[in-house]
């Protein structure tokens, strides 16, 4: 025990010293001085907690243990979106973002200390079993969930395929909690669906901007203007799109613009702040474009449909988007850990922060919501600003505000009441109509 606590004392007096040489070096005395002192006392805290607990603790237990649990604790009350990530769960991540991994297909947050489904994974055990966005998830394995982190959770429910897996949801509107057992499956996301509606018209789904979104979309493109008739017209659906990676998400935006300013990042150092501009395409594409979101679009999405909406390139349809306007950075760790850290915010070419607010669609259409409970109510979507901790959005000014919210509109077409899709829909009939669409709703200005 004593090598241990002195082991624990080298390292801050370590600290301290490094902190005194940047004292010295920088020359600003008195306020570094009393920077280091704060610092130093701090970390003396953390030390005498340490140590403490290795000699008083009921049980023994492993000083990596205590450390990954501390570091998980300060990141985690950083901001809904940072994380640290010991070895396994780290590696897991680099999985995900190549689009295969087991487990359920479940998109979770954390809301009021408790696990929330954000949306479900299309075609995967978890929507094929009817969980629903807001969906709140108590136990999982009888392990109740109540303030357990989002890394240990997605472990727990994450595991060989074929197995099974026990977990415990609260719907609202149902009076007692329902058990489901989920088989465990492969999930492989595909990235890029696409097809033609109505011979004359292209759709394309993106579900999650992975390694090969870009590639795929290409493709999906290439395809449907490859057909027997012209493409008409363009649906770019974005719902439940949760986000992934920036530089899909810019390439896919290119497509449609040959110039000017996709997206910017601001952060406090100089590598966060970035802008990323469109380059001429090769292909012309001068077609008219709809994209689809509503709650579920996050980040990615976000960018892509700000990108477009700026530029006066597109019609954004649906509902009010889920508003995460920042950017997390991946930074490895020594150990084989890594550390998920928001870094930076980002803006669309207008310099809008979405941030909180998200995407204001130009036209209002809400999705058609399968109603699964006795009392008839529709499943209730999270976004950023119920989670705790969020990064508060920035307050337009009183006459943009105002000009904000003068510049949705309800759907000019009538959709029919039995219309499993109404925003597709209403996309298809302002395509339809496009002409008659142009002179009398007023897309976004274009911006340089």
């Amino acid at each position: 025990m004593r090598r241990m606590k002195s082991k624990i004392t080298i390292v801050i007096l370590f600290i301290s010293f490094a902190l005194l040489c940047a004292f010295f070096i920088d020359g600003t005395k008195t306020t570094l001085l009393a920077k280091t002192y704060k610092n130093y006392e701090a970390l003396k805290i953390f030390s005498d907690v340490l140590t403490i607990i290795q000699k008083n603790y009921v049980e023994e237990i492993d000083l990596k243990s205590l450390v990954y649990n501390a570091i998980k604790g300060m990141v985690a009350n950083l901001d809904p979106h940072s994380a640290f990530m010991p070895p396994e769960t780290y590696k897991e991540l680099q999985v995900e973002t190549k689009g295969t991994f087991g487990g359920l297909g479940l998109e979770i947050t954390t809301k009021d200390g408790v696990l929330t489904v954000v949306t479900p994974i299309e075609d995967t055990p978890a929507d094929r079993a009817g969980i629903k966005p807001g969906d709140k998830i108590i136990k999982i394995e009888n392990e109740f969930t109540r303030d357990m982190s989002l890394m240990d959770a997605v472990k727990k429910m994450r595991g060989t395929p074929g197995t099974k897996v026990k977990i415990t949801i609260v719907h609202e509107g149902f009076k007692e909690p329902k058990e489901y057992t989920l088989t465990r499956a492969i999930i492989k996301i595909k990235s890029v669906k696409y097809k033609r509606v109505e011979e004359q018209y292209g759709y394309i789904r993106i579900t999650q901007f992975q390694e090969d979104t870009t590639k795929e979309f290409k493709n999906a493109l290439k395809e449907l203007e490859s057909g027997k008739q012209p493409v008409k017209g363009l649906v770019l659906d974005l719902r439940r799109d949760p986000g992934g990676l920036l530089d899909q998400a810019v390439n896919v935006s290119d497509e449609f613009l040959d110039s000017g300013l996709i997206v910017s990042t601001e952060g406090r150092i100089e590598s966060q702040r970035m802008k990323f501009y469109a380059k001429k395409n090769n292909e012309r594409r001068d077609y008219p474009l709809i994209v689809l979101v509503n709650a579920g679009s996050a980040s990615g999405s976000e960018i892509v449909a700000g990108a477009l909406q700026d530029h006066g390139r597109a019609v954004v349809v649906g509902t009010q988007t889920f508003g995460k306007g920042t950017v997390q950075t991946i930074i490895p760790l020594n150990d084989g850990s890594g550390l998920r850290l928001t870094t930076a915010k980002y803006y669309t070419p207008n310099h809008r922060s979405i941030q909180e607010k998200g995407i204001t669609p130009d036209i209002i259409v809400e999705d058609k919501s399968p109603v699964e409970s006795p009392t008839g109510e529709k499943p209730q979507y999270i976004r950023e600003k119920d989670l705790m901790n969020h990064f508060r959005g920035e307050v337009p000014a009183p006459e943009e505000k105002s000009k904000e919210d003068k510049e949705s509109k309800k759907a000019p077409f009538a959709i029919k009441a039995d219309s499993e899709d109404p925003p597709l829909d209403t996309a298809i009939q302002i395509l339809k109509n496009w002409d008659t669409f142009k002179k009398t709703y007023k897309t976004s200005e274009k911006t340089s």
